[in-house]
């Protein structure tokens, strides 16, 4: 019901860039593949046939006219290069083009938008898909509003327009209907794209994850082989549907039938399992194309990218890898290990997806010590197409999966990631082993705030506002998961700890504290009752020592106690077997999270029958619970809603910026941050000692001077500030002396009236070519230098990301004792609107922002700028391996 034929005449403004050409694929609502990309004149005869095919009925849709006259003409125009206001993007089955959606620049922000597609393929998404791009491409290219004049008889196209996300408007004139769509991509529009994208990967991904039908291509008859190794798992793991083998020099392998190519199989089935030398693997591919498989999976590793990936766009297929351990599930309709692991992955609720064969292995293997399974495993090896972000698109609507665990070792695209998992994450926990945390990769930074933005820093800030859970391997993801699988989340940070031995109690209490919990004060009552239960030698203080003499009833007791207790948010119970007794039976579930330790156990971690999780280190039980009080807290945070404060100048902001490229001068600097009303300390830009001290006359209080000079960023650092100057003979002198310091570099002096003392913090951005800008908050002045300690966020922040951002430096705590934190919140705003929507701005540096009595004043300030490439991180688009890593 989203496609149709039909003229519209739509507006927007601006013209056309020199932007990159639309070359893309993408799903459709069935989960075929289309490929997208911008049409020429080469493409003339092939629209001109699409648009001589429509029967009668679409044609006058989409002409109002069953007999359109000059077809020819109107082709030509829309497909030559001579007519730079027609935009034209052609869908493509194969090498057949299969819909084209255009439009015509008018006067100011208005263009005309015409879409057709070929009526065999109406019904399927592509022509919504192609208004997708076409948005995108007319927003990257000034176009700011889309209208449309449809017959009222065209209910489908009007149904199209209204379910397209975007503002729509709609009046009715006789016989037609005018649509008006406004371009402002808001988050009704990315919610409706996520959820097409959502509906079309998983119809995709069943030819992955629930085909049908299989055939490892490959399939060597020595056990010690790859091909037969994925073959006996297949069999031995009761697969189902129709298996296939392909060996040319075997009549069978494990009692399945082989063929000599993919083209002699009785049917084409909707998986390959790909095992044969790398340099064969293309022509494979193309074999399995030409026979209509719909998906392939790619264990050899070395394969030729580009290669594979031409055969793969060319047929559309799905794939994973190559150079991956395989895909399973254990749907017990359907269950597939199509991989080449020793043993068979136990079903259970946790979904995994890995890059490394190495760390699938071991995940599985955890698990299953642990009593937990999965429900599907994808190795992406060097995941050319199917990534964690589509894996995501799985699993969020997947009743089976109650967990997802990513091991990413690179982004493709890491905003669509994060706004995936944000979503993915509001009902289900996912977790990530942290990777590539090196700082080897850290780009030559010339700011303090680029200097922060590390490769770990920039993806633990997208784990954090995604509400992902990050962990450092598979030990600590084991030990996170086993607390996940059935304890509570804590409805705060209170924790206290029971314990039968009084110096672990201690321990436990102490890593309770150093990872962000509090231990709680127990109530008068809970108290008391614990007096009349315990020993007189017990302790009934948090951390409480029941003593070592204490049965099991008597610590369940105890425990009930401490958890009816409304100061306390969860119970950390630890135990351990003396002479006397074992009270380890005593610890059970309760209302509230309670996690166990017990000394005497073998392996880190365990699940007790109650199905409590039992750890053998109180560090381990307090660095878990932590984890779980983080996803409670991110849970209870609003929805993230970008922060939009008022007073803005966007108009003045680029008029500052047009033209400009590197660091901009001070006085730009100052009209940019204006615009955007930050409190900025002004100045004047001066280029003798005369003009220095009328600026100082007019301040009427003592001067900065700050040298302009080429090549000096860090003014301090460079002996290119002097503080404090008063009167003519002393403004004099200063000026004097940074002329002699920096001779023919000194393009200017910066004169500004001398602020008040306060707190010094810093505010900044630095952009990512991939991640977007990352808005960087800490300790400024002389401390940044001194005392690494800063927090970091990607733009766009929410209100919630902008408090919880605010709060993360080590200082906060001390620093907003003594001062309002309001102000700062409202800068953080700006700076992070001011990045969003002007991402030229590459780098910025409010440093340091001083702190006063009235509120904040930027004291200096530095920005740079940049051409930027637009990018569209949440258009529909398959991965593409010769442009993302």
């Amino acid at each position: 019901m989203d496609d149709q034929t039909v003229e519209a005449r739509v507006g927007g403004s601006g013209t056309t860039g020199a932007t990159e050409r639309l070359d893309d694929r993408a799903l459709l609502a069935d989960g075929s593949v289309v490929a997208l990309r911008e049409l020429g004149p080469d493409d003339a005869d092939a629209l001109l046939a699409l648009h001589r095919g429509l029967p009668p009925d679409d044609r006058y849709l989409r002409f109002f006219s069953t007999s359109p006259r000059h077809l020819e003409d109107f082709v030509a125009r829309l497909t030559s290069p001579d007519e730079p206001r027609h935009v034209v993007v052609g869908a493509f089955a194969g090498n057949v083009l299969v819909g084209a959606a255009s439009y015509v620049l008018l006067d100011g922000d208005t263009a005309e938008v015409a879409l057709v597609v070929a009526h065999d393929r109406q019904s399927h998404g592509v022509g919504t898909l192609m208004l997708e791009h076409l948005v995108s491409l007319a927003r990257t290219r000034g176009v700011r509003r889309f209208s449309a004049d449809v017959l009222t008889a065209n209910s489908r196209m009007l149904r199209v327009f209204a379910d397209l996300g975007l503002v729509c408007t709609s009046t009715v004139d006789k016989s037609e209907v005018r649509v008006d769509l406004g371009l402002d991509v808001g988050e009704r529009y990315l919610e409706a794209v996520a959820d097409r994208e959502l509906a079309a990967d998983v119809a995709s991904l069943r030819a992955v994850l629930r085909p049908s039908s299989i055939v490892v291509v490959g399939a060597g008859r020595k056990r010690s082989s790859v091909g037969n190794a994925v073959l006996y798992n297949l069999v031995l793991g009761g697969y189902p549907g129709a298996l296939y083998a392909v060996n040319p020099h075997a009549d069978r392998v494990l009692g399945v039938d082989c063929h000599g190519s993919v083209a002699d199989l009785p049917e084409a089935p909707e998986l390959a399992v790909v095992c044969v030398p790398a340099e064969a693997v293309p022509r494979v591919a193309e074999d399995c194309g030409r026979h209509g498989v719909k998906a392939l999976v790619v264990i050899t590793s070395g394969v030729d990218p580009e290669r594979l990936s031409d055969v793969v766009r060319r047929y559309g297929m799905r794939l994973v890898g190559p150079n991956c351990v395989g895909v399973s599930g254990t749907d017990p309709d359907l269950p597939v290990n199509a991989t080449f692991m020793a043993g068979r992955p136990a079903a259970g609720d946790i979904g995994v997806v890995t890059q490394s064969g190495g760390i699938a292995i071991a995940v599985v293997e955890r698990l299953r010590a642990l009593g937990l399974g999965t429900t599907e495993l994808v190795s992406t090896g060097d995941k050319h197409d199917v990534s964690g972000n589509d894996l995501l698109l799985w699993w969020e609507r997947d009743e089976r999966t109650r967990a997802v665990v990513l091991y990413l070792e690179s982004f493709g695209n890491p905003r669509k990631f994060s706004r995936l998992a944000r979503r993915v994450a509001r009902h289900k926990p996912v977790l990530a082993i942290r990777a590539a945390s090196s700082e080897a990769g850290q780009r030559a930074a010339a700011s303090h705030t680029a200097s922060t933005a590390t490769p770990a820093v920039t993806r633990d800030a997208l784990f954090r506002q995604a509400g992902v859970t990050a962990v450092d391997g598979v030990t600590d993801l084991v030990e996170v998961l086993a607390a996940l699988h059935a304890t509570p989340l804590p409805a705060g940070r209170a924790v206290a700890v029971l314990s039968n031995a009084g110096g672990l109690g201690v321990l436990a209490a102490d890593a309770c504290a150093r990872h962000g919990l509090s231990i709680a004060e127990l109530g008068l009552g809970t108290t008391a009752a614990l007096e009349l239960l315990l020993p007189g030698t017990a302790s009934t203080r948090n951390p409480i020592d029941t003593t070592a003499a204490v049965d099991e009833g008597t610590f369940a007791r105890c425990l009930d106690l401490v958890a009816a207790d409304p100061a306390v948010d969860a119970v950390v119970a630890v135990t351990v077997p003396t002479a006397v007794g074992d009270p380890a039976a005593g610890v059970h579930r309760t209302a509230k999270p309670v996690l166990a330790v017990g000394a005497d156990q073998d392996g880190a971690v365990s699940l007790t029958g109650d199905g409590i999780a039992r750890y053998a280190d109180p560090a381990r039980a307090a660095a878990v619970l932590a984890a779980l009080a983080d996803r409670g807290e991110w849970l209870r945070r609003p929805a993230a809603e970008p922060a939009e404060p008022p007073g803005v100048d966007l108009a003045e902001a680029r008029a500052v910026l047009a033209g400009q490229d590197g660091w901009l001068s001070p006085h730009r600097v100052v009209r940019l941050l204006g615009a955007f009303g930050l409190p900025v300390l002004g100045g004047v830009l001066v280029e003798d000692a005369e003009s220095a001290v009328a600026a100082q006359r007019s301040f009427d209080v003592p001067v900065a001077l700050k040298a302009v000079a080429d090549d000096l960023l860090h003014k301090s650092r460079g002996g290119g500030v002097l503080l404090g100057l008063a009167g003519a003979d002393a403004v004099t002198r200063g000026f004097e002396e940074l002329r002699d310091r920096f001779g023919d570099r000194l393009t200017g002096v910066f004169v500004q009236p001398m602020a008040e003392r306060g707190r010094e913090l810093l505010v900044g951005v630095v952009t990512d070519p991939r991640f977007g800008p990352l808005v960087v908050t800490g300790l400024g002045g002389v401390d940044t230098d001194l005392v690494d300690d800063r927090a970091a966020a990607l733009a766009p922040l929410s209100e919630a990301d902008a408090t919880d951002l605010l709060h993360r430096f080590r200082a906060a705590r001390e620093v907003f004792v003594e001062h309002d934190e309001s102000a700062v919140l409202d800068v953080l705003r700006r700076v992070s609107l001011l990045a969003e929507l002007l991402p030229e701005v590459v780098e910025l540096d409010l440093n340091p922002l001083v702190l006063t009595r009235d509120g904040v004043v930027a004291v200096d300030a530095r920005v740079r700028v940049a051409p930027v490439e637009p990018v569209d991180p949440f258009l529909r688009r398959l991965r593409d391996p010769r442009r993302t890593p």
